[in-house]
């Protein structure tokens, strides 16, 4: 087993047995002036967080790692990070345990209609407006999943992959896919994260600030906002939690940090 697995130039790679957050973690050192590319990497989390300020379960075996980023970009475009982050870590997934994880809008990853994996971003503005910072925290079941409806693990879908493994595989492809957003710009993610999505047509349902929609499936925009497809038209969400119809309609089987 890999103690401290590579990393790509220009990474700096962090490694904790055991932290609150690595996320929170991550955001301190942004603080402190720390450089794009540092990457926090824990065994396990006591204080990890899952979208909404939900609380995360992190035990021994699965993938915990928080990465700071520092692009050159409006803070409007940092939730396109995201897209970055999500298709970096479907193709690492699918190299290395040879696992059909499906993309879920705006920053899950689904194996066999199950949460393998979720992704949370936080970030910070600059005084003129332009992105100081942003901070990717990524939780992968590898080992073990949650005990809530709807969670799944690498293992248990039969893919024995070490953690080691899923990192060294992950930070190249971030860092590809990093510099064809600031050379091609959110077009070539998009193509890039759709290829790597849910199929167009698949049964959604989406819950909003106001109530639920349902609807098919239609990809995403040039803005990154869900597109859905319902009885009256084609709807363009900005923001919301989606469940396939097939799934449990619950957004918590695997944490972010």
């Amino acid at each position: 087993m890999t103690v401290h697995p590579d990393v790509p130039p220009g990474c700096q790679l962090i490694v904790r047995d055991s932290v609150g957050s690595t996320s929170e973690e991550a955001k301190a050192l942004a603080a402190d002036g720390a450089a794009g590319l540092t990457v926090v990497w824990a065994r396990e989390q006591t204080a990890g967080r899952g979208r909404h300020g939900r609380s995360w379960n992190s035990p021994r075996g699965n993938l915990y790692m928080s990465v700071l980023l520092r692009p050159d970009c409006a803070i409007a475009e940092a939730p396109q990070i995201g897209f970055v982050v999500g298709a970096a870590m479907a193709r690492a997934i699918r190299a290395v345990a040879g696992a059909d994880v499906e993309l879920k809008w705006p920053n899950d990853l689904l194996l066999g209609g199950a949460k393998l994996s979720g992704i949370l971003l936080e970030s910070a503005a600059c005084a003129d407006g332009r992105l100081d910072w942003v901070v990717a925290g990524i939780g992968v079941n590898v080992d073990s999943q949650p005990d809530v409806p709807g969670a799944t693990c690498l293992r248990a879908a039969g893919h024995d992959i070490t953690v080691e493994a899923l990192l060294e595989a992950f930070l190249p492809n971030l860092v590809e896919l990093l510099g064809v957003w600031a050379r091609d710009g959110f077009g070539a993610i998009r193509a890039v994260w759709s290829a790597l999505a849910l199929a167009v047509d698949t049964e959604l349902t989406v819950k909003l600030p106001d109530g639920v929609k349902a609807g098919v499936f239609a990809g995403i925009d040039e803005r990154g906002n869900l597109m859905l497809a319902t009885d009256t038209g084609t709807e363009h969400i900005a923001v919301g939690d989606v469940f396939p119809v097939s799934t449990v309609s619950r957004d918590d089987g695997a944490g972010a940090n």
